[in-house]
């Protein structure tokens, strides 16, 4: 009897530890999953919020891009450098870029490590901002904002083989480059156009004589009542390492064609340019920074003018916001950022869900937390 008792007891445990073990490796599966994916629908029709993408480090600022059938994705790489917060950005203090790839959208993630260090840039000062990559003439562009040691944002590019780097920088920055989030966009005719610029700790508003004012206004110009600092735009030169043309504003008008005003901080032009076009016609999007709103503005030209059309994103979590707009296998999507991870506004996560449009193109806005 005593050794029967004895056995029951131990088949019963066993059968319980493995149960328990199931059950673990289970939870443990699912978050793994979980971890890399855009929104879904679960089994009773509730919408999953979007999660990271990548949780080891804080990335955000992502330009993804479609290279060679795989999506790639080059984030600003955020840091906690224990430098305190002011309205110029000093605490966002990235020194690196880190490039993810995924072989579809709810694939599995890969950090291809440090593609380009600060410390391999001659010309660099200091912050490594928000950039963007292109791909002509057989070479992968990695095109960089960072401040130059006179403490001057300018542009850089580095240049790669290979869509995840490693990047070697030129020597100098672009000539006649300056403020940040650079944007390069390639036309169906083959020309490429850099969408670029920042107001507040960008400096954008310190050009606006065309020269730059290193004491001049650390926010915008304080002119509500006049056309709002314009982002800017140029062709890129063959060999995408210059300029090929004089700088111009692009113009963003409201349905009667007149200027979006400084004043109207929840429409006009802050930072963080993007383009993609679609069905013939040009889509400028950008953030309205100080309100948090992802805009657009539709246009028959690379050039503009560009009307303004309305709200992409409702804001997120965090002080910025900072996006991209890509198609991959017939749909579109929008990779974005918020702080979901660390609750702190320098210090970011990447995520990215479907961009829905209405029949006559317009984009239905997105309420990232599912309101």
């Amino acid at each position: 009897m005593v050794n029967h008792s004895k056995t029951y007891l131990s088949l019963f445990a066993l059968a319980i530890c493995g149960l328990l073990l199931g059950a673990c490796q289970n939870k443990k599966t699912t978050q793994e999953t979980t971890e890399t994916t855009a929104a879904t629908t679960d089994s009773a029709g509730t919408k999953e919020l979007p999660k990271p993408l990548v949780s080891d480090i804080y990335t955000a600022d992502p330009s993804a891009h479609l290279f060679a059938g795989k999506i790639y994705i080059y984030p600003s790489h955020d840091i906690d450098a224990g430098v305190k917060e002011d309205d110029e950005g000093a605490h966002f203090a990235m020194n690196d870029y880190h490039i993810l790839s995924m072989d579809s959208i709810n694939g599995k993630v890969t950090d291809h490590g440090v593609a380009l260090s600060i410390k391999d840039i001659p010309w660099a000062g200091r912050q490594l901002w928000a950039p963007d990559a292109a791909f002509k003439n057989g070479t992968y562009y990695l095109y960089f904002p960072v401040k130059d040691k006179q403490d001057v944002f300018r542009m850089g590019v580095a240049t790669s083989k290979s869509p995840s780097g490693p990047f070697k920088a030129e020597p100098n920055p672009i000539p006649g480059s300056f403020s940040i989030d650079p944007a390069v966009f390639t036309d169906t005719d083959g020309n490429s156009y850099m969408y670029f610029g920042g107001i507040w700790g960008g400096q954008l508003q310190r050009w606006a004589t065309g020269k730059y004012e290193a004491n001049g206004s650390k926010t915008d110009l304080k002119k509500d009542n006049e056309p709002a600092i314009s982002a800017k735009v140029v062709r890129m030169s063959k060999d995408m390492l210059r300029f090929d043309e004089p700088v111009k504003d692009v113009k963003i008008v409201d349905k009667d064609g007149k200027p979006l005003l400084g004043g109207d901080h929840d429409r006009r032009f802050f930072e963080g340019s993007w383009m993609h076009k679609y069905n013939g016609k040009y889509y400028f999007s950008y953030s309205t920074g100080d309100t948090h709103y992802l805009a657009y503005a539709i246009g028959d030209s690379p050039y503009g003018p560009f009307t303004y059309q309305g709200v992409i994103m409702n804001p997120v979590k965090g002080w910025t916001t900072h996006h991209s707009i890509v198609e991959i296998n017939g749909k579109w999507y929008i990779f974005y950022h918020d702080t979901e991870l660390s609750g702190k506004t320098h210090l970011r996560n990447v995520k990215v869900t479907e961009l829905k449009r209405n029949s006559d193109g317009t984009i239905q806005t997105i309420e990232p937390y599912g309101k």
